[in-house]
């Protein structure tokens, strides 16, 4: 891919504030109501090169889903991290009948037209023929005129609708087949849809190897709290006890909650949420899923005591390993200072983990986990069994981390080459002249 001479987007504007002139434009750009374009793409609206329809209204009650065998797709099933609906309901051909339902062919573009989810870019094609309902759009590209997957990723790349203060936002047909499409030559579109779809697919493998480890994980888990650290082909000579916790070899002990940590005063500084900063000079850890929730610049509020020290959400019950200087989160936020005299402090982390905490909801759950017991194994044991769980770890985070970062290219991709802020080198778009791209 090859940039273009200028960067397009900051043209936009000459220097007293006004649009794009002419003479500020790139060689074989000119001005279109979608920005700087190349000469030779045209603008088109959408009802030019596709089909639009509505679904049809939702069957009501339990007995045309009882039995049912065809598809039927719902704002729900859509997913903005997907090309294709990927689930569905089953209606039964009352239903059909009886709601005078229309069947959208496998390849239909499909996104919603009125609720919240308008803002929220989800589109996707359909896997089969599927029905849908009236809160989506069907769109049926018109394959002589434009490739169906770049017309799909024209509009993932566009929003819809304008965000309103107030109301239930909605878009109606008429609106929709108004909206404009850029479209450059049928190789091109080939092109430039074959290059996303690439990242697209990237992303997907990645996320099958992420999927994988994490069942790897669980099912090490599994082993290595029932056997310890030994092979499975080794299992045999383990003797194992029957405990409350479940079986565990026998000369490993079970003790409470409460041998586990420190009964030790630390001074814990906590941050309102509304007050986190995106950037900062610490990181706020709190109940929530991911690891650093927001950034805090007052020294006064970091953690003092002996580090590492593992999280537990009151509220989440989420556990986190936490090895560096950090400032805590307010409401629901718990800081655990392991016992090392007794414990390894990531075994423990993992021990933890396997609790099962029944939920109650939003409510406080600490009374719960001091009701828990935890195994202790030898020292080494324990060593091991964390190391092994660790490397794991590292390598989700590993393929996490490249996952984020083919999102990141799709996101920037999409844009670039929607706008033709980058175009694709001459020589790669012929070869997509007489190939047309698979939307599966």
């Amino acid at each position: 891919m090859t940039p273009g001479r200028h960067e397009l987007e900051s043209q936009k504007q000459n220097k007293l504030g006004g649009a794009t002139t002419d003479a500020s434009l790139p060689d074989g750009y000119r001005i279109t109501e979608l920005g700087p374009l190349p000469e030779e793409w045209r603008v088109v609206r959408l009802r030019e090169v596709a089909i639009v329809k509505s679904g049809g209204s939702a069957p009501q009650g339990e007995i045309y889903f009882l039995g049912g065998k065809h598809p039927f797709v719902r704002v729900q099933h859509l997913d903005v991290d997907t090309d294709h609906v990927q689930h569905w309901d089953l209606i039964t051909d009352e239903a059909v009948q009886r709601y005078h339902l229309q069947k959208f062919p496998a390849g239909t573009i499909v996104f919603p037209k009125s609720g919240a989810s308008i803002r929220l870019e989800k589109r996707a094609m359909l896997l089969v023929d599927s029905y849908i309902v009236s809160h989506l759009c069907a769109v049926l590209p018109k394959v002589d005129a434009i490739e169906r997957l770049f017309l799909f990723y024209s509009l993932k790349a566009m929003r819809l609708s304008e965000d309103k203060a107030d109301g239930y936002p909605v878009l109606n047909l008429s609106e929709i087949r108004e909206v404009s499409i850029p479209l450059p030559s049928l190789p091109e579109q080939r092109a430039i849809a074959h290059v996303l779809r690439a990242v697209q697919r990237a992303r997907e493998a990645t996320e099958g190897v992420i999927a994988a480890l994490r069942e790897l994980k669980k099912s090490l888990m599994r082993h290595l709290f029932t056997y310890g650290p030994v092979l499975v082909n080794a299992t045999d000579g383990v003797i194992l006890q029957e405990t409350e916790i479940g079986q565990i070899p026998t000369y490993w002990q079970i003790v409470p909650f409460g041998q586990t940590i420190l009964r030790q005063r630390i001074r814990v500084g906590k941050v309102k949420q509304q007050l986190y900063k995106s950037i900062g000079r610490f990181p706020i850890v709190d109940q929530g899923q991911t690891i650093i929730a927001g950034y805090w610049d007052n020294a006064r509020d970091v953690y003092q005591g002996p580090l590492p020290v593992i999280i537990f959400g009151d509220h989440t019950r989420i556990f986190k390993y936490v090895d560096f200087p950090f400032v805590c989160g307010a409401d629901g936020t718990k800081v655990l200072l392991p016992d090392t005299k007794n414990f390894d402090s990531m075994f423990l982390f993992y021990a933890y983990t396997r609790l099962n905490i029944p939920s109650r909801g939003y409510n406080r759950h600490f009374l719960l986990l001091k009701e828990q017991k935890i195994p202790l194994p030898p020292p080494p044991e324990q060593q091991e069994i964390a190391h092994i769980l660790q490397t794991v770890d590292r390598k989700i985070e590993v393929e996490e981390q490249r996952k984020a970062a083919l999102e990141a290219l799709f996101k920037t991709l999409l844009h670039d080459l929607m706008t033709a802020r980058r175009r694709l080198p001459a020589e790669f778009v012929t070869q997509f002249e007489k190939e047309s791209e698979e939307t599966s």
